[in-house]
């Protein structure tokens, strides 16, 4: 078979075996590690990927700085990047308009799962909030062609960017904050499987709320009965589900502002719940130890396990919260527990579930085992585009 010719208008970057290989297994990132040469290639370039012996594997977004120093975006010659980038947009959208119901707040663009490495893109009614990750995608050809694009698609009245300064940092970006880029209209309010939520997008965390728990919200909804406990509750998102099937229901959290906001989205939707300010580690041990009992309890705590190093003290933060949650249920209580922590794996997770349930000598039928939404999408052959993990018990 004759080697695919390489285009010489585009820098080229060789990798080492194991990169081509990760690239020839269907991963599209190769770690600085396995860079042979880069000679001459900018930060942010489009480049032609090739094996040690020349033969083009693809092209490919190049960080100068990042650990992860090429990302592929297709395994074809781009001629026209621009180009690519707008049918990628559109792509993203008409994805989304096959999969998405019931809302008008999900994902548009999930980065490498749409084909978009280094792009975040949120829809919240009329308003559209932005992430941008990677040297590539901050070029500002990059970014008008981008931002024209989805909002000639989707018409917001706004279009808000979100600024992760480390990412910045580590990218080596000038810094910037989070600010409108379009519009003059920066909150709104918008609608998940029939709840109304206030959203202010340049506040709270990521992008402005978590969308890829919506489908999960819904399902926990099924469940609950009774006492409930949403524990981690940030804005209230379960909580706000689970109230017109529970007697009671009692959100918590650590930070005061998540809270007042949960506390306007209750009265959004006519919802009475209560909202306790605390450490919920303190406050689940307290109660267990209390023999304080509840119908239902979810757990949706922050990605313990940042990186690989995490994993084990992670592994131990989600057992003990999980721990008390079992000898807190009454039999027949539904516990609904989550982790989006990509480096803990679902069967980490359900090993870690199946401990704690033993040592609270409860036992536990697992009813669903549930990820992200779909708007969210993973790719078999990307991992770390499948995070979220969700399960649902039934405790007796």
């Amino acid at each position: 078979m004759a080697k695919a010719s390489v285009p010489l208008t585009v820098p080229a970057v060789k990798v080492s075996p194991r990169g081509a290989t990760r690239l020839k297994d269907g991963h599209v990132w190769v770690y600085r590690s396995d860079i042979v040469s880069a000679d001459g290639v900018l930060p942010g370039s489009l480049v032609n990927v090739t094996d040690p012996r020349g033969q083009f594997l693809g092209s490919a977004l190049y960080s100068g700085s990042s650990q992860i120093a090429i990302r592929l975006i297709s395994r074809e010659s781009v001629t026209d990047f621009p180009a690519l980038l707008r049918q990628r947009v559109a792509d993203a959208i008409a994805y989304r308009e096959l999969i998405v119901c019931d809302t008008n707040a999900y994902r548009v663009i999930f980065s490498e799962a749409d084909f978009l490495p280094g792009l975040i893109v949120d829809r919240y009614n009329d308003i559209l909030s932005l992430q941008i990750l990677t040297q590539a995608m901050d070029a500002e050809t990059v970014r008008h062609t981008l931002i024209s694009e989805l909002t000639a698609k989707l018409h917001p009245l706004s279009v808000i960017e979100r600024v992760d300064p480390r990412v910045r940092q580590l990218e080596e970006l000038p810094q910037r904050s989070s600010a409108l880029i379009r519009g003059d209209k920066s909150s709104t309010t918008f609608t998940m499987n029939g709840v109304q939520f206030n959203f202010d997008a340049l506040a709270g965390q990521k992008t402005g709320a978590f969308l890829d728990q919506r489908e999960n919200y819904a399902a926990a909804a099924q469940y609950a009965h009774g006492e409930a406990l949403d524990v981690f509750c940030y804005q209230g998102g379960f909580a706000l589900h689970m109230a017109p099937r529970c007697s009671h229901v009692a959100g918590v959290d650590r930070s005061r502002p998540a809270l007042e906001i949960a506390d306007q989205n209750a009265a959004l939707n006519r919802r009475e719940i209560e909202w306790i300010e605390a450490n919920a580690f303190d406050l689940l041990r307290d109660y267990s130890n209390s023999s304080r009992r509840s119908d239902t309890i979810v757990l949706d705590p922050p990605a313990f396990a940042k990186n690989k190093r995490d994993i084990d003290t992670a592994m131990r933060g989600y057992k003990e919260l999980n721990l008390r949650a079992f000898k807190m249920l009454q039999p027949g209580g539904i516990l609904v527990t989550c982790s989006c922590s990509y480096h803990a794996s679902q069967a980490n997770f359900l090993e870690m579930l199946a401990s704690a349930a033993h040592d609270a000598h409860r036992t536990a039928r697992l009813l669903e085992v549930r990820g992200q939404s779909k708007d969210h999408p993973v790719l078999l052959n990307i991992p770390e585009t499948s995070y979220l993990k969700c399960a649902i018990a039934n405790v007796s």
